[in-house]
């Protein structure tokens, strides 16, 4: 499949240096993709925490199953990745080849299968041989240091129809301690997250207790990757997940085991910067993506409503096509605010698109230029606003426009 870089791809990478607990390695499998890595294995120090959110999905994947059954012991060793096959709706098969999987990294790690978690991303519905990881997995441990590769190489490994990196890096300062946060992520289409993204995962050598790691996960996924949308089909691979090494403590930071920790706020705040830049990224790659959408709602009954609105607007194949066709076709949001089921009052709202107010009080704006609009409509990103005059809430999601160019990646997929 001949992928076209997103016109949004950076033009460099954040420095992403060795973090203490952590040792990603990568291998080329063979799996479905020829001549890149697409496995990647995390080891991780004993005394590592693990909190995650996944898809809520009732179609998911067998990976996916296992991580929920067993993240709640709350320790990780191991993180295992494999791009090119979702082992989603393989039955019986899918679940065992995830058995083998763990219990053949457990070994190689001497730790508990219970502490081996893995995502999996690719086509749904074709059996995947374990054996593809396994014997990759044992020649990458067994490697040792050779096999370490840095964490812009650990992302690359994990993509699919991605066509660029999708990675940040961010600090913060615990009891005077500086940490570091780590995030890679994967995802450009099948993107309307119901709990995370398609794929993404955040390190950090902070000690953090898994429950306390667990709320702030779940917490900044709501403002994040749960408020981003490319096309409005939620993955059934969908994994969100962090893993805490601790290994600050050496350098004097004390363990963090409750929420209400004061010295949490800067990790905290931290942890929903690195997530809200890649759930961006995600939608900056979004297949055929040519406009960034950044969608705010005002004036809504609550937050929750606003959120419900702001992901009517994000999702309409009207006002994605609209975009991708630079055409100001406020109407369409009209539409879509109508439609979206929640309080909105016809006469008091308003919509802007970047500095310009189109419609007020139910009506055109009496002020309103159309060419001023279109021209608007050229920029690469672009900022739509309605208050629906209706209460406080409000909220903010991010989307693409929808181009000829999804049709031709998802038109031959499997190809």
């Amino acid at each position: 499949m001949d992928l076209h870089p997103s016109p949004f791809a950076p033009e460099d990478f954040p420095q992403m240096d060795a973090l203490d607990g952590f040792r990603p390695m990568s291998a080329a499998m063979g799996m479905k993709y020829q001549g890149r890595d697409d496995l990647l294995v995390v080891a991780m120090d004993e005394g590592t925490s693990v909190a995650g959110v996944y898809t809520k999905s009732k179609c998911c994947s067998a990976p996916v199953d296992w991580c929920k059954a067993h993240q709640e012991q709350g320790a990780a060793r191991m993180l295992v990745v494999n791009a090119g096959n979702a082992n989603a709706f393989t039955g019986s098969y899918g679940a065992s080849s995830v058995k083998a999987v763990a219990d053949a990294a457990a070994k190689l790690a001497d730790c508990s299968p219970f502490e081996v978690f893995m995502a999996s991303t690719g086509v749904i519905g074709e059996p995947m041989d374990p054996d593809f990881i396994t014997m990759h997995m044992a020649r990458l441990m067994e490697g040792g240091a050779g096999s370490l590769v840095d964490w812009h190489k650990a992302a690359a490994a994990t993509m699919t129809t991605d066509t660029f990196l999708k990675v940040a890096t961010a600090s913060a300062d615990i009891d005077g301690v500086g940490v570091t946060l780590h995030g890679i992520a994967k995802g450009s289409g099948m993107i309307a997250p119901d709990m995370a993204t398609m794929l993404s995962f955040v390190f950090t050598d902070a000690p953090i207790d898994a429950p306390v790691l667990q709320a702030l996960l779940s917490r900044h996924v709501e403002t994040s990757f749960n408020a981003i949308t490319v096309d409005s089909d939620t993955s059934t691979s969908d994994t969100l997940m962090a893993f805490a090494s601790g290994a600050a403590k050496a350098r004097g930071c004390a363990q963090i085991s409750e929420l209400d920790d004061g010295r949490l706020e800067t990790f905290s705040e931290a942890l929903s910067a690195l997530l809200k830049d890649l759930a961006k990224l995600v939608v900056k790659d979004g297949e055929g993506v040519s406009k960034f959408l950044s969608i705010t709602v005002e004036g809504a009954q609550s937050d929750e409503a606003a959120k419900r609105v702001a992901l009517s607007i994000a999702n309409s194949p009207l006002v994605k096509t609209a975009a991708a066709g630079e055409d100001a076709n406020w109407g369409r949001v009209v539409m879509a605010v109508g439609k979206a089921g929640e309080m909105a009052d016809r006469d008091k709202l308003s919509i802007w698109f970047g500095p310009m107010r189109l419609a007020h009080e139910g009506q055109r704006d009496p002020d309103y230029s159309e060419a001023a609009a279109s021209e608007y409509m050229k920029n690469a990103e672009i900022d739509i606003r309605t208050d629906l005059g209706v209460g406080d809430g409000s909220a903010t999601v991010w989307t693409c426009d929808l181009t000829h160019g999804y049709i031709t990646i998802n038109g031959d997929y499997r190809s």
